[in-house]
């Protein structure tokens, strides 16, 4: 007698072999290659749901709630979603409220909005038109307690930090309230407006700033800048060290560190202090000074220290420097103790905030989205915290990347490597990936292609996301 034995029951469904099977085939593209349409919900911007998951680990629409100042217009989406709109279209890398029209049905926005279509253009720009120098200062203060925030997150306790000080020049065309007509090298004769920026070193953040009148930067408003520090720096930051060229000096700005206890080196070029002759000394190439004076208009003497460049070597690097008995002087006022030549060694990594005030160009800072100056105001604070949003996901890849490694998870070459790199660059590698949006299981689910190389590293910064709002939430 024949037993027939039980055949093992499949555990791979055939529609899985056979989309298998087609994923495995190499297709074969040519000119007779038809075109359809399918129900799938497609998306370019795959990599945003990095971002909704940082926001629910920062609390970012609590905060915002406890520290947003609404104007006078409520809109029907509420002001958390406006803005949030706003920040969206500058995440992706649009510049103008009129590319919100390329993405009023995109999938993933519009599931982050909660609605089935982006309103129209104009409802962004009303919106964008009822808010002011009120919301723009409230918006700062967001900045400083999502930098907290991360900040802890990643275990970042810095003891000292230092802030570089930069203004650059925004021309405009038509009617801007606020333009003058000043300083512009570029386009000489133009209007335009002079905001300034302040940046940290080491992570290159944004820490505060304000959109200006095209007018030169006197120290009164340095000195407003710096009172602000202070507030939006974590606990964790004792010293402060603060950098800034020949147009921030004077009596007020260094009144104002001296008075909330920073250090600071400005450039000079509003005085002449005299340097002893037998003074100079030489390190390395150059030779070194310094004297304690003090300025006409300025209420104590404070110490200049000056490095000379013979005059070849200044034509060779091309410094537009003063020029006396042959040398080139590049002369400091400061408060610091060290030796001259590691005060103006201190000072010189401050050239980095013209390629940070580049890449904040990039972003958005040069659109002028209306006449009005005080709605330009509240959006340079958009653009900027839109800017710091990516240096804060990368700072939070960085950390997972790090904890990766210590774990013996894949190699180093299969990590992420976002720290290093550009807003621009980190767009292409977390943001621009396509990825299909399913209802399953009464859900929605964000599938990657596998033959995408990023596929396994955003996976593994989704779970790391996840996984630390999971602590978040036992903790709470």
């Amino acid at each position: 007698m024949v037993k027939h034995q039980d055949t093992p029951k499949r555990t791979t469904k055939q529609a899985s072999k056979k989309s298998r099977r087609d994923a495995e085939r190499t297709p074969k593209i040519n000119a007779n290659t038809p075109a359809e349409v399918c129900e799938d919900r497609l998306t370019t911007f795959g990599g945003m749901l990095a971002l909704v998951k940082m926001f629910d680990l920062l609390g970012f629409e609590r905060e915002f709630k406890r520290t947003y100042a609404a104007p006078g217009r409520t809109p029907v989406l509420g002001h958390y979603r406006m803005v949030c709109g706003l920040l969206m279209l500058l995440f992706i890398g649009f510049q103008r409220l009129g590319h919100l029209r390329y993405l009023r049905g995109e999938t993933m926005l519009c599931g982050f909005l909660k609605v089935p279509l982006l309103p129209v253009v104009s409802t962004f720009w009303r919106y964008l038109k009822s808010l002011g120098i009120g919301q723009s200062e409230s918006l700062l203060r967001l900045n400083g307690r999502l930098r907290e925030k991360v900040w802890a997150m990643t275990g970042y306790t810095p003891r000292k930090v230092e802030v570089n000080i930069d203004t650059t020049t925004l021309t405009v065309y038509g009617k801007i309230e606020g333009s003058r007509k000043g300083y512009n090298p570029k386009h000489r004769g133009k209007k335009g407006l002079r905001p300034v920026l302040c940046f940290l070193g080491e992570p290159r953040e944004y820490l505060c700033g304000s959109q200006r009148r095209g007018e030169t930067l006197s120290s009164q408003d340095v000195a407003k800048q710096i009172f602000k520090f202070r507030k939006l720096l974590p606990c964790c930051v004792r010293e402060i060290l603060i950098r800034g060229d020949g147009e921030f000096i004077g009596w007020e700005s260094v009144e104002a560190c001296k008075n909330e206890g920073f250090w600071f080196i400005f450039g000079n070029k509003k005085c002449n202090p005299p340097f002893p002759k037998r003074g100079w000394y030489r390190h390395g190439e150059h030779e070194y000074n310094e004297c304690v004076y003090q300025p006409i208009g300025w209420k104590s003497p404070c110490r200049f220290v000056v490095v000379r460049i013979r005059d070849e070597k200044a034509r060779e690097k091309q410094l537009n420097l003063p020029e006396i008995g042959g040398y080139a002087y590049r002369i400091f006022a400061t408060n610091l103790t060290q030796s001259p030549h590691q005060v103006i060694e201190k000072y010189d990594p401050r050239a980095d905030v013209e390629n940070l005030i580049g890449e904040a160009q990039r972003e958005g800072l040069l659109a002028i989205p209306s006449r009005s100056f005080q709605s330009n105001h509240a959006f340079f604070q958009i653009v900027m915290l839109a800017y710091n949003l990516w240096r804060w996901l990368k700072l939070l890849a960085g950390h997972w990347e790090k904890g990766s490694q210590e774990g013996h998870k894949p190699p180093e070459k299969a990590r992420i490597q976002m720290p290093d790199h550009t807003l621009r660059i980190a767009r292409l590698k977390m943001l621009y990936v396509a990825a299909k949006i399913q209802y399953h299981g009464r859900q929605d689910v964000v599938k990657y292609s596998i033959h995408d190389d990023r596929t396994e590293n955003i996976l593994g910064f989704l779970k790391y996301l996840d996984r630390r709002r999971r602590e978040k939430h036992r903790a709470a």
